[in-house]
């Protein structure tokens, strides 16, 4: 299964994409962090990072969207920007007909590294390891994003099947 993995942000978005295989395998196929300057309108930021998606999804062709759940912080301009593109992934993958699962940042941490408070660092090792790479993603949105891919990964699955088989019941 290819996920890709979406670390929502206005300023820098998180992008990771990853191909699994039985028995929690996952490989590395494609990081980056999309970037829109805080000196453009709200609407071309949000159109260039839409662009950027969108030719991700139809570079890439993920299985499966996993994005970052939005969580109440301090800041409401950063909780608003983050919101608006985590709506461009949903949006995109509803529109190419792409499962897609939402996470908590706490959820992330501990399916990545056993403990759902893990700061940054830990995080980032932890998907270094996971992949086994030899260079850590920088910055932390593209570990971020990583990490949010391997979650679904190793979780998402069971709860795609689960999807499904209410899917079928709900059809009969």
């Amino acid at each position: 299964m290819r996920v890709l993995g979406i670390d929502p942000g206005l300023t820098r978005c998180g992008v990771g994409i990853v191909d699994s295989a039985p028995g929690r395998v996952v490989k590395l196929v494609h990081v980056d962090v999309i970037r829109s300057a805080t000196d453009l309108p709200l609407e071309k930021r949000l159109a260039l990072i839409h662009f950027e998606l969108s030719d991700l999804i139809s570079r890439f062709a993920p299985d499966a969207v996993a994005i970052e759940r939005v969580f109440a912080q301090a800041n409401v301009r950063t909780v608003m920007g983050t919101a608006q593109v985590s709506g461009l992934g949903l949006l995109l993958a509803a529109q190419m007909d792409i499962p897609v699962q939402t996470y908590t940042p706490s959820e992330v941490k501990a399916s990545v590294s056993g403990n759902g408070r893990a700061d940054k660092n830990q995080v980032t090792t932890m998907v270094t390891r996971i992949l086994n790479l030899d260079v850590a993603p920088k910055p932390a949105d593209a570990a971020d994003a990583l990490a949010i891919a391997i979650c679904h990964s190793w979780r998402g699955t069971s709860m795609q099947r689960i999807a499904q088989a209410a899917q079928r019941i709900n059809n009969d």
